[in-house]
This record gives C-alpha cells, structure tokens and sequence, in this order.
C-alpha cells in the first residue's frame, strides 16, 4: 500500500516509473503501468547484496533509496555508508535512529520537548509473569520494537491489544512472551474516544535541517482487522498551526532529516494531544498528503536529487484520502460532523482514493482493486467495534 502511494507520487511528479523491490507481489503494485516490480523472496536476508545488484544494473542513472516499511528502513539506516557508494539515501544516521527508534526511548525525548503522551510503562520477558500495572484499565499493550514483533508468530496475534483486566493483561502478556519475540512490550493507558480522535502527522526535514512540509491528517475511520489495527482506511487533511510549530521545532532540535510520521490522539479529558510514536519514514497512509496537493515525494526528490531550493510549507488544503469505498466509510465511521464533511469533500471531487488511479487503470487491475475494495465490507462486518481493538 505505501510502495504503491509512494510509486504514484513520483509518477505524477516526474513521469518517472519507480522500482519496487518486495518479497512478494500483492494487490496494490500488480498489473501497474507507474512502476516496475521485482520480486526478491529474500530480500530481508541478503539485503545489501540485493541492493548493490539494482545499482550495478542501473550504474548510470542517480539512484534515490527509500523504504516503505519500518524493517526495510532500519536495514536501510544500519548499512548506509556501504549503500550510498550506489544510493542516495534521504534517511538518518544509526545512532540518532537509536535514540528514537524504540518507543521507552522516544518518550524521554518528549518530557524533554514538552510533548505529552499517554502514561506508560514497560514490561519485559523477564518482568511479565508478575507485571503489575500502574494505571487504571483498559490498558493498550503493544511492542516496543515493531521489527521484530513482526518477525514472531503466536494465535491470536494483533497489531495492538486492548486489555480490560488482569486478567487479559496476563493471558496476552504470555502469549506474546511463548513467541520467538522476547523484547519490551509497552502498557498504556487507553485514550477515550472512536478514531476520529486520532491524528497522524507527515514531514519532511530537508539535507539543511530545516522542515520544508508538515501535513496533519485527522483520521475517520481506521482498520479494524488483528493485523491492520491502528492503519488509517480514511483521512482529511487538516491543519493545527500550534502543533505543527512544536513538532517543527522537534525535528530542527535533535537534527532530524528525512520523512518523520508522527501518531498521536487528540485527549478530550485535558485538551492535548497524546503522542504514540515518531516513525523513521512516511507512513502507509501518507498518499493523504499528496492527494491534498502537496506531493510528499516530490519534496525529497527536489531536495536530494535536483537540489532545488524550498520553503517551509504547512498544508491547508483540506482534502479526503480513503482506500475503502464509501458506503464503508459511511456506515461505520462515528464522528458525524466529519462523516457530512466527508460527503461535502466528495461532492466538491476533492476525494482521492490512492489505489483507484485512473493513469494506472486496466482491466485486471480493476477487476482485483474491486475484488479487494468489496472485502472491506466483510472485514468491517466481522470485526468493527466501537473501541476498534478488543
């Protein structure tokens, strides 16, 4: 989904047709006219040698590097000296990516920046048979490092877990611990409200350290299915100046540059947002941006690659991004105020689903984007709820 909103972007900015480089073919990059596709089953594990093959085979043009997930990008960062003899590779050092990369280390940065963020704690493989929980429940209980929680398998699995008690504190807390993955597990509070609460935050900080965009996303609805808990479906584009200042000066602080994705859910309770997470790249609803007219890839490549000039823009325009059809939309979003705005943004044809373009359209790739889009309405009907996650 995000290799294919990232593909998009640059063909709309450039013409050019980027290559996607994925273990395996799915339904959002196949039967494309914007990219090329290589399939390279193990990618994760020869990594570096895949990437030098790419740059061998296209040693006269200038490569740019980016990665589409949090896996790819860590590979990414930790072999970036041997990968910009061939790339260009628009992300940070190792050492800043340790600093932030871990979710217990990202929330000393926000005491330090003033951030506020839900109450947390961590609880270890060594700590969870006797994890005592200091807040009030429900609790949410995600990994600490994403990576490799990705990597494990056990029943049941989700990308986060809601536990109303103690008692499904301790039953997730050991399956979890039984899998192969034995890092920190972050207990929260639960923040109130349906996913209209949210926000999620694009940037991009340029080779001058300085922020050049800032578009800030309200979601409406989110997925609700195990493994896509917490990915956005439906977003509009919005603007909090406050806000955009404060991150901004985050970034520009700690020496950031590259794409930053920020989480984070609006708190009725004190009228803050609470911060969940920075993510090293763009994230897997990012076409949101673009789609408002503010095209997130051509920022890198003007910066990186043609070295042009840019001003700090912060994005206004209000637009709605989906990858569900409407009637989904319509049906289990709960915010009726953003539901009539929605239908408004439509009306005006300032909808944009990401997957649905009409450059890129023939008649396999419609017939399996429909196929797929349909299925939202089974995946809705087995597994929304009003809090999304238990």
């Amino acid at each position: 989904m995000n290799a294919y909103g990232m593909a998009r972007s640059f063909y709309e900015a450039y013409g050019i047709k980027p290559i996607v480089v994925g273990r395996a073919h799915l339904t959002a990059t196949q039967n494309s006219r914007i990219l090329h596709f290589r399939q390279v089953p193990n990618l994760k594990e020869n990594f570096l040698e895949e990437m030098k093959k790419i740059a061998k085979e296209y040693r006269d043009q200038k490569l740019l590097l980016m990665g589409c997930g949090d896996d790819y990008v860590k590979l990414i960062i930790k072999n970036k000296p041997a990968l910009e003899e061939h790339f260009t590779v628009p992300y940070i050092d190792e050492a800043l990516m340790d600093r932030i990369l871990l979710k217990e280390n990202f929330y000393k940065i926000c005491d330090q920046y003033q951030f506020s963020y839900p109450k947390t704690d961590t609880c270890t493989y060594e700590t969870h048979e006797n994890f005592e929980v200091k807040f009030n429940y429900p609790i949410i209980i995600k990994a600490s490092n994403s990576v490799a929680y990705w990597a494990c398998e056990f029943p049941g699995k989700k990308k986060v877990f809601l536990a109303q008690d103690e008692a499904e504190k301790d039953a997730i807390l050991k399956a979890i611990y039984s899998s192969s993955y034995k890092d920190h597990l972050i207990i929260q509070e639960y923040i109130p409200g349906d996913d209209s609460y949210m926000r999620v935050l694009n940037a991009y900080v340029a080779t001058d350290g300085k922020v050049k965009l800032m578009c800030l996303g309200n979601p409406i609805l989110e997925e609700h299915t195990p493994e896509g808990i917490g990915s956005y479906a439906a977003i509009i584009s919005t603007y909090d100046k406050e806000l955009l200042e404060q991150v901004r000066y985050f970034l520009e602080d700690i020496g950031f540059t590259g794409i930053a994705n920020f989480d984070m859910k609006y708190d009725e309770r004190d009228g803050k947002y609470k911060l969940f997470e920075i993510n090293l790249r763009n994230g897997r609803s990012s076409y949101y941006v673009t789609a408002a007219g503010y095209n997130l890839m051509q920022y890198v490549a003007d910066d990186r690659m043609l070295h042009l000039e840019q001003e700090c823009t912060y994005a206004q325009n209000e637009h709605l991004w989906t990858i569900i059809p409407n009637g989904v939309l319509f049906k289990y979003a709960e915010n009726k105020e953003l539901k009539a705005k929605a239908r408004k943004l439509i009306q005006e044809g300032k909808s944009t689903n990401s997957l649905f373009y009409k450059e890129d359209m023939n008649w396999k790739r419609w017939i399996k984007l429909t196929l797929n889009s349909l299925n939202y309405y089974r995946k809705y009907k087995k597994y929304f709820n009003k809090k999304g996650l238990s």
